[in-house]
């Protein structure tokens, strides 16, 4: 078996994002491209520390980037080569400290009556609301299914968010009514895939196995689906799938043109906006960080240094002394 196919497999057994195993595999063949196309087992620690070095000091790569590099050389050598890399000390990106970017209350009512105003079928109106209304990522708005949404609770839960975890998040009361007619269309594109033979979902994990039948369940299928069947890459098989991310993000892209905005706003400046708001208006940050779905209260704790409250409520000396 080739290597790279190994390194798919392996990914696989253990359940890796798709995401996840793109990035490893692309990593992995630029490591053996970097070293003149030699086979890792011939390659060690020294070799790894050589290309972390280079995409620090040459390649100038963020920290975070090189941490994925290095996150995939490790898999390789560990879980698929079976040999161990014993001590290297690369050269280390630096990782910078960033405040993030957040729009005001006004602003996001502008972002959202814009992509109102898009004209498509897909419903990125509502996921930018849900998005702003209940915190959540990209891809956790995204793969949300039907089950997820509990309206008589008024909560939805977000399966399998970063770090594998789920959590409930409340329904912005505001979205409540676009929601619904949301799981109304959902069951009648449901009902007209399964009269054409048509219906499956991509399940999470070995579901698809325990659970027989339930890639054809209504519950199981994505909340906002793709207007088009599709093949899955890893499985071959034809079903429909969530709405592509890249969808949304293009047509934030859009709208935040029309404005002619210079700060630079993308989707994960709804959820930044989420938690800073909530700061404002008073909710406890413990509150926050289980919303959010953060492990540590330190990472919460950066909206506080972009509230209203705290730098632009300052009075400057400039304008006392003027």
């Amino acid at each position: 078996m080739k290597l790279m196919e190994q390194v798919r497999r392996v990914l696989r057994v253990k359940h890796y994002a798709l995401a996840t195993e793109r990035g490893y595999c692309q990593w992995i063949v630029r490591y053996i491209h970097f070293h003149g196309i030699k086979h890792p087992n011939t390659l060690g620690a020294a070799e790894v520390e050589q290309f972390l070095t280079h995409l620090a000091t040459t390649d100038k790569v963020a920290a975070s980037t090189q941490n994925q590099a290095l996150n995939a050389l490790v898999f390789l050598y560990r879980d698929v080569l079976r040999m161990e890399l014993g001590d290297f000390d690369a050269v280390r990106a630096r990782r910078p400290v960033r405040v993030p970017v957040v729009m005001t209350v006004h602003e996001v009512r502008q972002l959202l009556a814009g992509l109102s105003r898009l004209e498509t079928t897909e419903p990125y109106h509502l996921m930018a609301q849900v998005m702003y209304g209940s915190g959540l990522r990209l891809m956790e708005c995204c793969r949300l299914r039907v089950k997820d949404i509990d309206l008589a609770r008024g909560q939805l839960t977000v399966r399998g968010g970063k770090g594998d975890k789920d959590r409930y998040v409340m329904v912005p009361a505001t979205a409540h009514a676009g929601l619904q007619r949301m799981l109304d269309w959902r069951r009648t594109l449901h009902e007209q895939d399964l009269a054409r033979g048509q219906g499956r979902v991509e399940m999470p994990t070995a579901l698809e196995r325990k659970l027989p039948g339930a890639d054809h369940q209504l519950g199981w299928q994505f909340l906002f689906a793709s207007s088009k069947l599709s093949r899955c890459p890893r499985t071959g098989q034809v079903g429909r799938h969530h709405v592509h991310q890249g969808c949304l993000q293009r047509a934030i892209n859009v709208v935040v043109r029309k404005l002619a905005w210079t700060k630079r706003v993308t989707c994960h400046t709804l959820r930044h906006s989420f938690a800073t708001h909530l700061l404002e208006m008073g909710q406890d940050i413990r509150t926050v960080q289980e919303l959010l779905g953060h492990n540590d209260v330190r990472t919460t704790m950066i909206y506080t240094h972009v509230m209203q409250k705290a730098a632009s409520r300052v009075r400057s000396p400039l304008d006392a002394a003027t």
